[in-house]
């Protein structure tokens, strides 16, 4: 296990002075912060920051280029000790000292980025359909607006549709004749009345666009939002690897905003897992 620098011990040492600072109880009886917001990565935006060192370790300082302590090489090993899940995930040891090796380099650094491509946010959220209780996974992305930046839905994944166009293949599929022209088409009738799956009759690549289905029925009320249940992060802009982000609210300081998985790419990983996640195996 590789050895933590001097700095970093500085680092943690700096954090748990922070908590018993701010430790539980006075002699007023008021019950003060424990520490664990200094010591959790309460936003998104933080973790950003914490990933990349460019904020103080009470998270109170934001550093800017010309700052001596932005992007700081220990400071950075430092925040690495607290952006991982510690408790639930099973990350081994050497596959995230290969990873923070890589970002890390002292010839090539690597950082994370909010406005550029390659992280994407999954929501889950339910919605009344038909009268049921419903999951949709929904993807979230970034696009460019005005001056500034929006989240866009990209894509969703809704469980009624699931099954909704299993389109038949081979000698199960019904068609439509080649010299159906020469009837003026009247054998739509067999396409849109006497089949239960007209897209039996569509292109060979064809693929139904979920998304408009989604917006079409909550455009007739047919769908109607609940509650967010979950949001997590997808980030594949550290050349070679992927990396899941997720919230973790439980008791002590390993909590907020936490690497939750870590996966080193081979070539054509990255397109499975993205295809993975939006549901489109």
């Amino acid at each position: 296990m590789r050895l933590i620098t001097s700095f970093t011990a500085i680092f943690l040492f700096a954090i748990s002075t922070i908590v018993s600072a701010q430790g539980l109880g006075s002699a007023s009886g008021t019950i003060k912060d424990d520490g664990r917001l200094a010591a959790s990565t309460k936003q998104l935006n933080q973790f950003f920051r914490r990933f990349n060192a460019e904020e103080s370790v009470d998270g109170n300082t934001r550093y800017n280029p010309g700052d001596s302590l932005y992007r700081n090489p220990d400071l950075r090993r430092g925040f690495f000790q607290v952006i991982f899940d510690k408790e639930t995930s099973t990350i081994p040891d050497d596959l995230k000292n290969q990873f923070l090796d890589q970002v890390m380099s002292k010839t090539y650094p690597q950082y994370i980025r909010f406005h550029q491509e390659g992280w994407f946010s999954e929501v889950q959220a339910d919605f009344f359909f038909k009268g049921k209780r419903e999951r949709a996974s929904i993807i979230f992305k970034l696009q460019p607006q005005g001056l500034g930046y929006e989240w866009i839905i990209d894509a969703v994944s809704f469980p009624p549709f699931k099954n909704l166009f299993n389109k038949p293949q081979g000698d199960e599929k019904d068609f439509l004749h080649p010299l159906s022209h020469e009837l003026g088409f009247m054998n739509l009738r067999r396409a849109f009345e006497d089949s239960d799956l007209p897209e039996s009759f569509t292109r060979s690549s064809f693929e139904p666009d979920f998304l408009t289905l989604f917006l079409y029925e909550m455009k007739q009320n047919n769908i109607r939002f609940v509650t967010v249940t979950d949001v997590k992060f997808h980030f594949f802009q550290i050349e070679g690897w992927y990396f899941e982000v997720s919230q973790f609210n439980r008791p002590g300081f390993n909590t907020g905003w936490l690497i939750s998985s870590l996966v080193k790419l081979n070539p054509g990983d990255k397109e499975s897992i993205q295809q993975y996640i939006y549901d489109q195996k």
